[in-house]
């Protein structure tokens, strides 16, 4: 007799038969279980059926995933994939349209299935398809299901995308570029095409040729958000594949464009609320822009480059172009010089002698001295006023323009993450970016002009600098973090964020670390801590049973696949299963997969997943890792792979399901969110005793009276 974890209690049903109820041996071949379940039946060529499941894929039971199938599953008896892919392999090339189009509406559904799309694939089906696309005579309907057919087919690698027929890649680049095309194929057509740009150097200079940039731009502004969306990811595609050279010759036509007033008008802007998707891609788009800058801010300066010299005597002149220039005929060479030197010194450079010297270091090398002759051409008035400002204070209490435009370039590099790798998940993107040409120069003018307020707020000196950059650089991240939404807007409240209010906010949090420092404090933190726990457990699970939507995705490129999980209300249960683009919240029912809580044995993050461990895992960079998670589950330890959209959910998975598996919660977001409710709850414990000093211990008890006989006798013989 087997053992039990060997044997799985199923239901197989056929239609137009009553259902079997059966005991599924694990360790009975396949073709045995399935002959005994057609002779029930009486039926014949048993090598004709197979087993699916009912819910979710409908994928095909096979030898390699059968011990996948859980107590209490739902099988139904169907046609087996080979039969399938031979029958729809021969629906497909029917000259009756409609068993064509049932044919290739079934094949998009079943190639999801490896087992069916091995099959079809054997069998020449891609070539069926490609037929059906390069002959062209297919539109509509069939050619929309043909192509997703197509797309699921590739899904599973079997084939490279490098072996595409040159006459098929012509008829998809020809739906992109054709206006009027139903929008379902144009769709599948941008996707097909984001396919082919990472496979390989060939099919990149291919689509870069075929479909002009112009031709995206004009898909990104169209009402339609899958459009825009499969548009921008083949931009951003393109983007990502290119050299150096040509990311930027396409940055600066596409700013030549106006890609930003687009994205800001069609996209940011439009009446639907946008996707995580779509995000993600401006959060890329923002990253390579920003990038762009890279190159100058690791270029340091040349003593010796005509230009570059040209650039300091610029800033020069630009501000003291109202004081006599000295001639070459009347004046000496040396006299000239030592002018030079002091109006260098005036400019804040700590080299008067040598200012190319004050640029060497990189970064941010030349990027700080394009942002000060930036600062100077278009904000001229702003700059003659900070350098002549300075220059008539006491040498001890100027601020320097040039060292503070250097200390500064690299602090907003530092802040926006200029050379950084982009995040494959991130979806943190700044509005006001899409909303101003020259993003950082501007936002440089800004803070360039806020630094010298701040250092006369602070009434510094030379030895003050470094503290003036760091409160310049705490009111900078303080306003950014408010996500303003213009220029203008960060401006407004970034200048509100004076020195007096960076003082307040200090003092505020240094008092209130302060306060619950003191003895008593603690021990009321201590008391107070099992109740707020619990409180952050519940959250925890209830945000469990509300669910979330997570995206599979592969080393190969960011999936369109989405998928659900959700914990039931009696919190006993896992649910999941895939769902399509747009839905935010499908019902428990409609997820046919299941895991009990009570079979989930341990949770792995990082690097320990078994997704992070897999082939080609190791082009996940470290934002992948810090959000990836899994469970393994039941006896045999089969695992269910997360990658959470973004570090809270990460931290609120987590928490829920070490609470599950009754252990302590670990994430950072529990030990800050309990701090934020311990401080709200002492607040409320302490109200009373504002302003009076609480003591590091209790005060003395004296010690007993002498006698204790001092009570007043009532009785009522009292006179």
């Amino acid at each position: 007799m087997p053992p039990p974890q060997d044997v799985v209690k199923i239901a197989i049903q056929m239609m137009g038969a009553i259902p079997q109820l059966i005991e599924l041996n694990q360790t009975k071949p396949l073709a045995a279980v399935v002959k005994e379940v057609c002779d029930v039946w009486n039926l014949g060529n048993a090598e004709h059926y197979a087993l699916q499941y009912v819910d979710g894929q409908q994928t095909y039971i096979t030898e390699s995933n059968r011990a996948e199938i859980k107590n209490g599953s739902i099988l139904r008896l169907t046609t087996s994939p080979d039969q399938e892919a031979e029958r729809l392999h021969s629906g497909i090339q029917s000259n009756n349209l409609d068993v064509k189009a049932d044919s290739l509406k079934k094949l998009a559904n079943l190639s999801r299935d490896i087992t069916f799309a091995q099959e079809f694939i054997n069998r020449n089906g891609l070539k069926q398809l490609f037929l059906i696309v390069e002959e062209g005579n297919d539109i509509g309907e069939i050619l929309a299901h043909t192509l997703k057919a197509f797309m699921e087919l590739m899904e599973h690698d079997f084939v490279s995308w490098e072996t595409l027929s040159p006459a098929f890649i012509k008829k998809i680049v020809r739906y992109v570029n054709t206006g009027g095309m139903d929008a379902s194929v144009q769709q599948l057509s941008l996707s097909i095409l984001e396919n082919m740009v990472p496979s390989s150097r060939l099919l990149f200079e291919l689509v870069k040729r075929e479909v002009t940039l112009d031709r995206l731009l004009t898909h990104l502004q169209v009402t339609n958000q899958q459009l825009q969306l499969k548009a921008m990811a083949l931009l951003i595609a393109l983007l990502l594949n290119a050299s150096d050279a040509e990311r930027r010759d396409m940055m600066g036509y596409l700013g030549e464009r106006n890609i930003r007033q687009f994205i800001h008008k069609n996209i940011i802007h439009a009446s639907e609320p946008m996707g995580d998707e779509m995000a993600h891609y401006l959060y890329v788009l923002q990253s390579i822009t920003l990038n762009l800058l890279e190159r100058r801010m690791r270029t340091p300066m040349d003593p010796y480059s005509q230009e570059q010299r040209e650039l300091l005597q610029f800033l020069r002149h630009s501000a003291f172009e109202s004081e006599n220039e000295p001639s070459a005929g009347t004046v000496s060479a040396e006299r000239r010089r030592s002018v030079c030197v002091t109006e260098f010194r005036k400019l804040g450079f700590q080299n008067h002698s040598n200012p190319a010297q004050d640029l060497h270091r990189a970064p941010p090398g030349l990027l700080a001295l394009d942002n000060m002759v930036y600062f100077s051409r278009y904000c001229p008035s702003a700059y003659s006023r900070f350098v002549l400002e300075n220059s008539s204070r006491d040498d001890k209490h100027e601020c320097p323009f040039a060292r503070s435009s250097v200390q500064l370039t690299l602090a907003l590099c530092e802040i926006l993450h200029v050379g950084e790798p982009c995040s494959e998940t991130a979806q943190a993107f700044y509005l006001m970016f899409f909303g101003q040409d020259h993003f950082f120069q501007e936002l440089f003018c800004i803070c360039i002009q806020l630094q010298n307020k701040t250092w006369k707020e602070m009434r510094a000196t030379q030895e003050d600098f470094d503290k003036v950059l760091q409160v310049v650089r705490e009111q900078i991240t303080r306003t950014l973090s408010l996500k303003p939404t213009s220029l203008e807007l960060f401006k407004t409240r970034v200048n509100a964020l004076n020195y007096s209010e960076i003082l307040r906010l200090r003092q505020t949090e240094r008092m209130h670390q302060e306060e619950t420092l003191a003895v008593p404090v603690l021990e009321l933190r201590e008391r107070l801590k099992p109740e707020l726990l619990e409180l952050i457990r519940q959250q925890r699970l209830l945000h469990l049973c509300e669910g979330t939507l997570f995206r599979k995705i592969s080393s190969r490129r960011r999936q369109d696949k989405l998928w659900y999980c959700r914990l039931s209300p009696n919190q006993k249960v896992l649910h999941y299963g895939d769902v399509e683009q747009g839905v935010q919240s499908p019902p428990i029912e409609s997820l046919p997969e299941k895991i009990p809580v009570a079979d989930i044995k341990e949770l792995l993050v990082g690097r320990e997943c078994p997704h992070m461990k897999e082939k080609g895992s190791g082009k996940h960079n470290k934002d992948v890792l810090d959000l990836a998670f899994s469970i393994s589950y039941d006896v045999e330890e089969y695992y269910l792979n997360f990658i959470a959209p973004t570090r809270y959910e990460f931290c609120l998975w987590t928490d829920g399901l070490n609470v599950l598996l009754g252990r302590e919660m670990t994430s950072e977001r529990t030990q800050s969110e309990l701090d934020i409710l311990l401080s709200m709850e002492l607040k409320l414990r302490l109200l009373d005793l504002e302003n009076i000093s609480i003591p590091d211990a209790p005060p003395p008890v004296p010690k007993p009276p002498s006698s204790l006989n001092f009570c007043y006798d009532f009785s009522p013989n009292e006179q």
